[in-house]
């Protein structure tokens, strides 16, 4: 695909560490939590270089939300780290009652989300989160396509004041938007233009509905 470049394939979840690995060193308010899962979610650099504003809360994900909405009191800006499934069924009431009602400004960021955790069953796996989240008053809730997307969101919403669910994923995918874009929350990006149909996807399946783009085009539509 001429227009659209896979760069290198790379999991998303790296891109959401470097992001936060970025925020630390550029914000002293920013404070990282996870769920005894710092190396899935690549937040080990986080972890290493700033131990202080790290918080390894075991497997307590209710725990980890609570703790991250009382951050946010201080004027902290907490990244909360666990699977998509134990960010959110887990830890809805938590979330909806601590985070979402009052507002809290807690980023909760979901790995191995969809069905890309194939091979730990169906207990890993959830594909019925951004719903859940969507569904919650003051909630944001972002789901980047590549690498390049989720280091630019995960720096973008330490920004933004208010909760936000940040998803991705562990598989690697074509990274294919620009390293140097500038994520604008709330914004839909037009990839192609054309007059027959509309495509509309998100996240992984972003990449695919450029290959089914591509497909139509070649039988002239």
């Amino acid at each position: 695909m001429a227009k659209h470049e896979n760069t290198g394939s790379k999991d998303t979840r790296s891109g959401f560490g470097e992001g936060l690995h970025e925020l630390g060193k550029e914000n002293e308010n920013v404070v990282a939590l996870c769920a005894d899962l710092t190396g899935s979610l690549k937040m080990n650099a986080f972890a290493n270089d700033f131990p202080e504003r790290f918080v390894q809360v075991g497997i307590a994900e209710a725990n980890m939300m609570g703790i991250a909405a009382g951050l946010t009191i201080g004027g902290k800006i907490p990244f909360t780290g666990t699977f998509a499934n134990f960010s959110t069924g887990r830890v809805y009431d938590q979330i909806r009652q601590s985070i979402a009602y009052s507002g809290k400004n807690v980023k909760i960021c979901a790995s191995h989300a969809g069905l890309t955790l194939g091979e730990d069953g169906a207990t890993h796996q959830i594909l019925e989160d951004i719903g859940l989240m969507k569904m919650l008053p003051h909630m944001v809730v972002i789901n980047p396509c590549d690498f390049n997307q989720t280091k630019a969101a995960t720096k973008a919403i330490a920004a933004y004041d208010g909760p936000v669910y940040l998803r991705f994923g562990r598989p690697k995918v074509p990274n294919f938007t620009p390293a140097d874009q500038n994520f604008e929350i709330g914004k839909a990006v037009l990839l192609e233009s054309g007059k027959d149909v509309t495509i509309i996807a998100t996240g992984h399946l972003v990449w695919k509905a450029l290959e089914a783009s591509e497909l139509l085009a070649e039988k002239g539509h």
